[in-house]
């Protein structure tokens, strides 16, 4: 299933401080320096490797903020699959405002790509399990909305977005708050109904108790054993939505979907990622 892709308005002003921190204060020296005024390439994006596409938007923004007058057509939009020597996107126009944006373009399409990547590779590990595959909050500040849009490119979903999405009660929250009854009340009583409502629990016997309480609509099993999670699914039997978390490598995710779970948190799509190797060639 596609979805529409985030407004524009929204991207612009980080696009403009990349650019920004990038040109500095005199601007692309070296372009300004060599390259005569007027003089007009045409440049392609190309794949250098095989993967999920993701930040085509963004650059296509990029060159498009420092001139509005560049033609840029994207050839495979974000959430494609490309192989080696793929031609994503097509750039022509004033030779010193392509090179102006290429950096930036490509920092963005690399990052992003790499996740779109990964969450792919993760996705499929899943596949013919009810089990989806999400992002956590452990994004590169400023960059939680792209990051997230990257890992949707790959087939993945996201997690609550920021603090105030919905009740998430770790750990520290039980410790502070006395007791997972105590948290569990107060945060019924605190929530709307349109409020969702998680737990994390890291034992059988907290699990139990989360079930005796009641109030939470999402329990999270905190780096528990697959065996221990086949249990906690027959515990629930339907009653929460079941996340699993902790330790969530590649080779580990289709022996953890098959435990029946609803979701499996994955923080390193998004802070352990390899870059997607992109190039702009004249």
């Amino acid at each position: 299933m596609t979805h529409s892709a985030i407004p524009d308005f929204l991207l612009e002003d980080m696009i403009k401080r990349a650019l920004n921190e990038d040109l500095g204060g005199a601007g692309d020296v070296t372009s300004r320096a060599v390259i005569p005024d007027g003089i007009k390439y045409q440049a392609s994006l190309n794949a250098r490797g095989s993967g999920v596409i993701s930040g085509m938007q963004i650059a296509q923004l990029a060159f498009n903020i420092i001139d509005p007058e560049l033609e840029v057509k994207t050839l495979l939009p974000d959430g494609s699959n490309v192989v080696s020597k793929d031609i994503c996107m097509i750039i022509k126009g004033d030779a010193k405002s392509i090179l102006m944006a290429e950096r930036v373009a490509l920092n963005f399409a690399g990052r992003l790509s790499g996740i779109a990547t990964m969450t792919a590779a993760f996705v499929a590990e899943a596949k013919n399990t009810k089990a989806k595959i999400t992002c956590t909050r452990k994004t590169t500040p400023g960059m939680r909305l792209v990051e997230k849009e990257a890992v949707r490119h790959g087939g993945g979903s996201s997690h609550r977005f920021g603090l105030s999405d919905a009740i998430m009660i770790k750990d520290n929250h039980i410790a502070a708050a006395g007791s997972i009854q105590k948290v569990l009340e107060r945060a019924r009583d605190f929530a709307s109904h349109m409020s969702t409502i998680e737990i994390e629990v890291d034992t059988l016997k907290q699990l139990e108790e989360v079930l005796r309480v009641g109030c939470a609509d999402v329990v999270l099993l905190d780096n528990m054993t697959n065996t221990d999670m086949v249990t906690a699914v027959q515990m629930v039997n339907g009653v929460m939505v079941i996340e699993a978390s902790g330790n969530m490598a590649l080779d580990r995710i289709s022996s953890v979907a098959a435990t029946g779970v609803d979701y499996i948190s994955v923080g390193a799509l998004t802070h352990t990622v390899a870059n997607f190797d992109l190039g702009l060639d004249f």
